[in-house]
């Protein structure tokens, strides 16, 4: 699936070239703004990458009544842009679309980052009929994904003016995290969750939304939820977990978290309460099978900073990562709810 796409600006996104028409800008192309906007309704992100001072980005927001999750206004190479782009927004470079008329430019994207998919003007009236640009599901969530990213550039530019810790910032943000139960009107964000994400999700695969129901109504196990939001807006469910409960240790067959929560302490937060859950239902320990994959480092990474150690046989590719309950727990955080 393509998460983003990243346009450059003269005579692809705008009809001409910016600087060479400093009193009167040129007018956004029509067709593509038209593209612009339906990708945008299917919960694609936005970005530009151009060879242009940065009142070129605002000046194509205002042209285009678009806003862009992320810009990169600078003369340097775009194939760098690309890369800084999808590190900003947390998504790998086979999730990313780069759009440009210069030929030059898309040989040097193509050949520096090959997993990006490259696309002249003209080719995207047909690319936008492609699955690759045609999510299976969408969610309300997924209709907002561009107006959340937005909140999020937001929440970064005032984290780098902070001057306290993580944590600290959190509380300031008015941090909530909801840990609840899944309801049937959750299950479509669900199997949302379970096909987009790639760092955060410990199986690899996607689970339809009969499959979460029929495991919502089953009594070996739960389905949980799990919601963010703070003082710069409501991010809906961002994540989710399914727990095997027969017998006397409990499994996490799927643990699953949006990029958009990554660096604000939802994950540990969720690790902590599966735990806590886990040991008070007499548990003694808590396994979660993980797909061993280079896109779930920070997942891997998450689960050892809980507590977890990988055993030391991983077959078909996975990993048990173990858990013993007995030994001191990570902490709940207190804007943490269930």
């Amino acid at each position: 699936m393509i998460k983003c796409v990243v346009w450059d600006l003269d005579n692809t996104l705008l009809d001409g070239v910016f600087l060479e028409s400093p009193d009167q800008p040129p007018a956004p192309d029509p067709a593509l703004t038209g593209i612009l906007g339906e990708l945008a309704g299917r919960g694609i992100l936005q970005a530009i990458a151009s060879r242009n001072p940065p009142e070129a980005a605002g000046y194509a927001e205002r042209a285009t009544g678009h806003s862009f999750a992320a810009v990169r206004c600078d003369w340097g190479a775009k194939s760098a842009a690309v890369r800084q782009i999808a590190a900003e927004l947390a998504i790998a470079t086979d999730a990313v679309a780069f759009v440009d008329d210069d030929a030059l430019e898309r040989a040097e994207v193509a050949y520096a980052l090959p997993d990006v998919l490259v696309l002249a003007p003209d080719e995207l009236a047909d690319a936008v009929t492609w699955p690759a640009f045609s999510p299976a599901v969408l969610t309300e969530e997924g209709r907002r994904r561009g107006e959340l990213y937005l909140q999020r550039r937001q929440r970064q530019e005032e984290a780098r003016a902070f001057g306290g810790s993580r944590d600290e910032f959190l509380r300031y943000c008015r941090t909530r995290v909801r840990i609840a139960p899944a309801e049937r009107a959750d299950l479509p964000r669900l199997h949302e969750l379970s096909v987009r994400t790639h760092q955060f999700n410990s199986a690899g695969h996607e689970l339809s939304e009969q499959e979460f129901g029929d495991l919502a109504a089953s009594p070996r196990h739960q389905v949980v939820t799990v919601r963010l939001s703070d003082r710069f807006g409501d991010d809906g469910i961002v994540g989710g977990c399914v727990i095997a409960t027969s017998g006397a240790e409990w499994e996490v067959p799927l643990l699953m978290m949006s990029c958009r929560a990554i660096g604000r302490g939802v994950i540990d937060a969720l690790l902590a309460w599966v735990c806590r859950t886990a040991r008070a239902a007499g548990a003694p320990q808590l396994i979660v099978p993980c797909l061993i994959s280079p896109r779930n480092v920070p997942l891997r990474i998450a689960l050892t900073g809980a507590g977890f150690r990988a055993g030391q046989q991983p077959q078909a590719g996975h990993a048990r990562y173990a858990r013993q309950l007995d030994d001191p727990l990570p902490a709940l955080p207190g804007w943490a709810a269930s």
